[in-house]
């Protein structure tokens, strides 16, 4: 499907919101209308962000629950208190919106929040908060700067990425994330530091939940992917383009509600080890859980709201991590004897479609969406989507898909670490917005994914299918020889100089003109940009390397179109990279190429019969040169190329001196590597044309590159 547009009407019911609970205005429309206007709306979306936030902390019942932790893998509560003020004093900073800072000492310690990347790694470090008084007033002095930035900064639509307005906005919707994550920690904290406020209603509304059905969503056709120039604020995973194919699956028609999640428990579901994952198991008994987390037992179950405890609504949606939907969902497979799982955030778009959801207009949502109704999830009954309900609001829906990029996915310079961390396989999306998501949380194209022990408003649906789950890959390579080699052969242009890799296997192509063409091997070829270059014209390419690791990446660039890398730029910041073989040209080409670990001096019977073999910067690289050049000469075909290119930069930790054949003096004259290789090569090659310099650049560091000169010789293959 493709997102829909904003539609006013399709997102909206007659239900009437409570007039206590609290009022959270859209995200704004960044790309057109009157300036002055706009000016405004952003105003008022910052004050309506901002003075929200602050109130929730009103929730809290003495200071000290300020400063004792919720949980002991998070920092205390006064440091979200102060995190999100900070956040925008750093990002107008960094993007030169401000020239001074209002409290440096609080905009370090409150800069850097926790991720709990694990469940057991218990954080005892101590910090010297400063007092509530003090973040108090400095979150209104940020308030006023941030304010004073907005009536006063020139504004040019649109706004997008570049936009001196874009970091404002990114601050706005920071918070708005931070506000429900935030909701979520007070729900953990002890009861008797939290107050319920009737600014913040929990709905009234509970009975016994209807029996839960599996509906058909017919097969179908999903395309995501926000467009650089959206009309609204996106995050850098949302951006890109991804396509996919979804096949037929039936979706349960509600939400898992905690009575039908009671079955799983009373069945001994949290201590049946064979139906939890490896993770989930671990996660379990590090835990002793023996029930969800917001359950309590007091005479009977209780459900843990965000400041108060209630008799158990049990037609509510259940609240869990990933590992508890999973273990369920096995469950559920061998008491049904059907595949149950998750669906995949394809099969959740797909849904949506089926669905008829669109995305939140101006009028009351009909979806527990935004906080127009309540301060708590509420009856899985009551919003309607279609044939099914809550495919969005009341609470998250986990997903079988890890995180991952889009194609051309690129990060944002001023919060380069957003999503990044999380492209693991170690977090999984959640979709479809909670009771208090707001702003970009409620978009169709938000993205957010968290570490599957991780406690938000989340709960689940589950799906019958015939078909794995499956994710794309999120991995970006981080060892530094590997990302460099995958920049030399699929990156930039650096000072001028052409792709080396290219370059050669022009001049290997050029040379061919008038020759057969079915065979070429690429010797050397690491990330194997010149095989696939050769594929452009020869039937069939080998490319072979010493290093797995090369030719690990060059068959994932074969098999997936795609490598993604970590490129450094200094130090330990690094960018984030994707390249593709359509992007060069090549996608044709994939088919045509193997690539497999040899070692060029004793290369496996198999590898012969080639009309070209392209030999670079390998000659000066091997522990035996004239054995690889006396052997290589019984692989190529008669009229067949050698083409060798090399620096000629011999070296006693690669080549035993006695092994080099040129680059020494011999009968007390010079004699070079060109002098070797017509000395060794003429029984079986003529050299074809003169030796010409080819350069190429290998860039380390965005200031560190290596500017090299490669000598290339063309040599033909003699008649047996």
């Amino acid at each position: 499907m493709t997102l829909p547009t904003q539609n006013a009407e399709a997102m909206t019911s007659p239900a009437v919101t409570s007039t206590d609970v609290m009022t959270l205005n859209r995200t704004p429309q960044l790309t057109s209308g009157n300036v002055a206007e706009k000016r405004a709306e952003i105003a008022r979306y910052f004050t309506n962000t901002f003075d929200t936030y602050t109130r929730l902390f009103d929730c809290i019942a003495d200071e000290t629950g300020f400063y004792e932790k919720a949980i002991p893998l998070r920092h205390p509560l006064i440091f979200y208190f102060g995190h999100t003020a900070t956040f925008f004093i750093n990002k107008l900073l960094l993007a030169k919106r401000l020239s001074a800072r209002i409290n440096p000492q609080m905009e370090s310690i409150f800069a850097v929040g926790v991720d709990e990347m694990s469940w057991d790694d218990l954080s005892e470090a101590h910090y010297d908060w400063p007092s509530v008084a003090a973040v108090r007033e400095y979150r209104a002095k940020v308030r006023a700067t941030v304010l004073q930035v907005i009536q006063t900064q020139e504004l040019v639509l649109p706004i997008n990425w570049e936009n001196s307005w874009w970091p404002i906005i990114m601050g706005i919707e920071h918070e708005r994330i931070h506000l429900e994550t935030s909701t979520v920690l007070i729900r953990q904290h002890a009861l008797a530091k939290v107050k319920p406020l009737p600014e913040w209603p929990i709905c009234k509304e509970a009975g016994q939940a209807p029996k839960n059905k599996l509906l058909s969503v017919s097969a179908g056709s999903v395309t995501i992917g926000k467009a650089f120039d959206s009309d609204t604020y996106g995050w850098d995973n949302e951006y890109g383009q991804h396509q996919a194919e979804v096949a037929e699956f039936k979706a349960s028609q509600y939400l898992v509600s905690n009575q039908e999640f009671l079955e799983f428990v009373e069945d001994g579901g949290y201590t049946q080890d064979q139906l939890w994952s490896d993770e989930g198991l671990q996660w379990r008994q590090y835990t002793e859980a023996k029930h969800p987390t917001f359950w309590r037992w007091q005479n009977g179950w209780c459900l843990r709201l965000m400041t108060e405890e209630i008799e158990m609504p049990w037609d509510w949606p259940v609240e869990v991590n990933y590992h508890e939907a999973k273990a369920f969902c096995e469950w559920k497979s061998v008491e049904s004897g059907l595949d149950i799982r998750m669906p995949t955030e394809d099969e959740w778009y797909r849904l949506s479609a089926e669905a008829g959801v669109t995305e939140l207009g101006a009028g009351i949502a009909n979806a527990n969406l935004h906080l127009d109704h309540y301060a708590s999830a509420c009856p899985i009954t009551r919003h309607q989507h279609g044939r099914w309900f809550d495919v969005v609001g009341n609470v998250w829906q986990w997903t079988e898909t890890a995180i991952y990029p889009f194609d051309h996915f690129k990060v944002h310079p001023l919060y380069d670490d957003f999503t990044t961390p999380t492209f693991d396989g170690k977090h999984n999306l959640i979709k479809g917005g909670s009771w208090i998501s707001s702003g970009n949380e409620t978009r169709l194209s938000a993205r957010y994914a968290f570490r599957r022990h991780f406690f938000q408003h989340a709960g689940f649906r589950y799906i019958a299918a015939s078909t794995a789950a499956s994710s794309p890959t999120a991995y970006y390579e981080s060892d530094k020889l590997l990302s460099e080699y995958a920049e030399f052969h699929f990156g930039d242009k650096w000072h001028g100089v052409d792709n080396f890799s290219k370059v050669l296997a022009d001049i290997a192509l050029k040379a061919m003109q008038g020759k057969v063409t079915a065979k070429a091997l690429d010797l050397g070829c690491a990330c194997g940009r010149a095989s696939f270059e050769l594929a452009r014209q020869f039937d069939n390419v080998d490319g072979i390397d010493f290093s797995a690791n090369f030719t690990g990446l060059a068959a994932k660039m074969a098999q997936y179109g795609e490598v993604r890398y970590a490129r450094v730029e200094e130090g330990d910041l690094v960018s984030y990279h994707t390249r593709t073989l359509e992007e060069l040209g090549l996608k044709a080409c994939a088919n045509r190429v193997a690539f497999h670990q040899g070692d060029a001096c004793n290369l496996k019977p198999q590898f012969t019969g080639y009309d070209l073999v392209l030999a670079a910067n390998l000659i000066d690289r091997l522990y035996h040169p004239s054995r690889f050049l006396a052997d290589i000469a019984h692989r190529i075909n008669a009229g067949g190329l050698l083409i060798i290119a090399s620096p000629y930069t011999w070296l006693e930790e690669h080549t035993p001196k006695h092994e080099w054949i040129g680059g020494f003096k011999k009968d007390g004259e010079n004699y070079t590597t060109l002098d070797g290789l017509k000395a060794l090569l003429s029984s079986h090659f003529k050299l074809v044309a003169e030796p010409q310099k080819v350069p190429f650049v290998i860039r380390e560091t965005q200031h560190k590159f290596q500017h090299t000169l490669s000598e290339l010789t063309i040599w033909e293959r003699l008649p047996h």
